[in-house]
């Protein structure tokens, strides 16, 4: 920790910022001093239904109902929001239309940038909407994507929302057998799909796997191919893209209850078939709503670039942009292609206002050399979020020196499970280098010790208190509800248990140290993979790391890093000795590694996380047919490296 912030908000950044009016409409109603953030959080945690209640009147949320009051049981699980509301997200959306201007901008790899305006959006989202009624869809049933990060992506999702139907997609990375795991368990009626994408300089054709995926989906009354590698691409028994949207009809919403499903996105699935999480119209609306605004101070004057997938849950935070009006990004392609600095790039030509990427991107322009604000005009910029992983202190101070120092680096976590954050920022809270400057409102963050008891200024489990609205409806196929407490309630009951190790600050400010259930608990002494990675990759030598603590049979403990080396490095016993050095004096020495050891590469999650527990698993003995499904890994070959040296 420091003692100077790097970023400081000016008078302007707290007098304009939307998170101050509301404040001010807050202490209006409820005659409360609500001075600051760490006040207005502290209010809307201990009345979590003064708060979503003026969140829901603050941004005009309209039912079609009496919605009721705004939290009637607050059970966790189980409890229950706005009871009597009907509503739709996409009506939301279109609320906040503004014609002329771009709902979003489309950007590829190879590709010409396109404009997708309100109007034209609406028209194909009509469209399509009317082709997938006609097709017998309705109410309840499921539209899945096998897609890019493509406009068509955006349309196909608010087509579906605005039915009352259901959406799920992926990316086209994953294979078809890894898309059908997660697709399959819906029983979609329908299925958008695309040709192909690009990534890296090369052409991916996905027109057999698309065929694979729809041959293993017998329920499916409708498939819509969308050309991106070729525009006269067809195929026997489907509409194209056009086909599908060019009709002229109205966009007629259907108001459905509050927790009524609105999408259905999938846990990492590297053991087991993937989770379908639900998360609900009404939750997901309030809660983005309250993200956008509040946290992010993204508006009408925005334009939002989020480096994702629709294999992520970033993907579906992105598109609520819309909800407050700004306009978004798609981007098909590498961050780092043709140049390293291929992401600043977009954000100088596009005037993107508000970027976010991952602390591996930020690593890889550091040791690339990349100075951003050097190379591109930044001036749009207003602020830059990072997520995926842990965002360590030298990779923000990176960002600051290198994208400019008015601008703050907005650090967040959160997770699949509520599709936001449970920690991150805010337009009128100092930022710290590596760490995350404040709990987001509405959302009772703590840390508990292994007895269930708060701790400050120590590692402990990220919990929440107090229920949030979109926490997930359900799980798929889930029917009594007990993978769904198994998965949060069952460690403490009554309380969210995330995964996380957090330390909460004497400043309110939160430090992450990675999962909880990959924690390195050496001697009884506990550290988070987090603060050694932290270490290791600033090195030059060290392009990523993973770090695993294993319990062996006889009750020893083995502590093995593994290095994936940089360019022309080589692993020799000085380079062993500079990485002990660094972890003793920096991390720990409690938990310098017993062997270092060179790896060809470091799996990791199609979402980008690194395998550490079910490598754990395998180096204990488990089989790695059985503890890893391939198919959710970026680079399966991997495994039979790290099993073949397990054993």
């Amino acid at each position: 920790m420091t003692a100077d912030p790097q970023w400081v908000p000016t008078e302007s950044d707290v007098c304009d910022a939307v998170v101050t009016d509301f404040a001010r409409f807050v202490a209006r109603r409820h005659s409360v001093r609500v001075d600051d953030y760490r006040a207005l959080w502290r209010w809307s945690v201990a009345d979590p239904a003064a708060f979503w209640q003026d969140v829901w009147d603050y941004f005009d949320i309209r039912s079609a109902t009496d919605p009721g009051p705004a939290l009637a049981d607050d059970a966790m699980p189980g409890a229950v929001w706005f009871p009597g509301a009907t509503l739709n997200y996409v009506d939301h959306v279109f609320r906040n239309a503004r014609p002329g201007t771009p709902a979003i901008l489309y950007a590829g790899e190879g590709a010409t940038d396109i404009s997708v305006g309100w109007d034209e959006l609406r028209s194909a989202v009509a469209g399509l909407a009317a082709t997938l009624r006609e097709h017998g869809v309705g109410v309840g049933d499921r539209v899945v994507g096998y897609l890019p990060n493509i406009p068509e992506a955006v349309v196909a999702f608010l087509a579906t929302a605005s039915l009352g139907a259901v959406w799920a997609a992926c990316g086209q990375d994953y294979s078809a057998p890894a898309a059908l795991d997660r697709l399959g368990q819906l029983e979609p009626k329908a299925l958008i799909t695309a040709d192909g994408y690009r990534f890296g300089g090369k052409e991916h054709d996905r027109l057999a796997a698309s065929a694979d995926l729809r041959g293993g989906l017998p329920s499916l009354a409708l498939t819509v191919v969308v050309p991106r590698l070729d525009p006269d691409a067809a195929v026997d028994g489907t509409l194209t893209w056009a086909e599908a949207t060019g009709r002229d009809a109205a966009l007629e919403s259907v108001a459905v209850p509050f927790d009524h499903p609105l999408w259905v996105v999938f846990s990492s699935g590297t053991t087991g078939l993937p989770k379908g999480i639900v998360h609900g119209h009404g939750g997901v609306l309030l809660e983005h709503v309250k993200s956008l605004a509040l946290q992010l101070d993204i508006g009408r004057d925005d334009t939002l670039f989020w480096y994702t997938s629709p294999s992520w849950m970033m993907w579906n935070f992105q598109t609520a942009g819309l909800l407050v009006g700004a306009t978004i990004v798609c981007y098909d392609g590498s961050p780092s292609y043709p140049t390293p600095d291929a992401l600043w790039s977009l954000v100088s030509r596009l005037g993107v206002t508000v970027v976010g990427t991952s602390p591996g991107y930020v690593l890889a322009c550091d040791k690339a050399g990349v100075v951003p604000v050097r190379e591109h005009d930044l001036s749009a910029l207003r602020a830059v979020g990072v997520t995926g992983s842990t965002l360590p202190a030298a990779s923000s101070l990176w960002l600051s020196e290198n994208v400019g120092r008015r601008v703050p680096v907005v650090s967040i976590t959160g997770g699949t499970d509520v599709v936001s954050a449970f920690v991150g920022g805010a337009r009128n809270v100092p930022v710290w280098p590596g760490e995350l400057s404040a709990p987001c409102l509405g959302v009772a963050v703590d840390a508990f010790d292994e007895s269930g008891q708060p701790v400050r200024g120590e590692v402990g489990e990220l919990v929440v208190t107090a229920p949030m609205p979109s926490m997930p409806v359900s799980f798929w196929n889930d029917p009594d509800g007990k993978r769904y407490r198994e998965a949060y309630f069952d460690v403490f009951p009554g309380v969210w248990r995330h995964g996380d190790w957090i330390t909460i600050t004497d400043r309110g400010t939160v430090l992450m140290h990675g999962r909880s259930d990959s924690t390195l608990n050496r001697n009884g002494i506990r550290m988070g993979s987090a603060d050694i990675y932290q270490v290791v990759e600033k090195l030059p030598e060290v392009a990523e790391a993973l770090v695993v603590g294993v319990d062996l049979a006889d009750g020893g403990y083995w502590m093995p890093l593994f290095v994936v080396l940089s360019e022309g490095a080589e692993l020799d016993d000085a380079l062993r000795q500079r990485i002990r050095a660094a972890i003793r004096e920096q991390a720990s020495p409690r938990h310098v590694p017993d062997d270092i050891i060179e790896a060809p590469g470091i799996p990791h999650t199609r979402t980008g996380k690194k395998l550490e527990v079910p490598l754990k698993r395998i180096f204990q003995g488990a089989d790695a047919g059985r503890t890893v499904d391939r198919s959710a890994v970026d680079d399966p070959d991997l495994l039979d490296w790290f099993a073949s040296h397990g054993r």
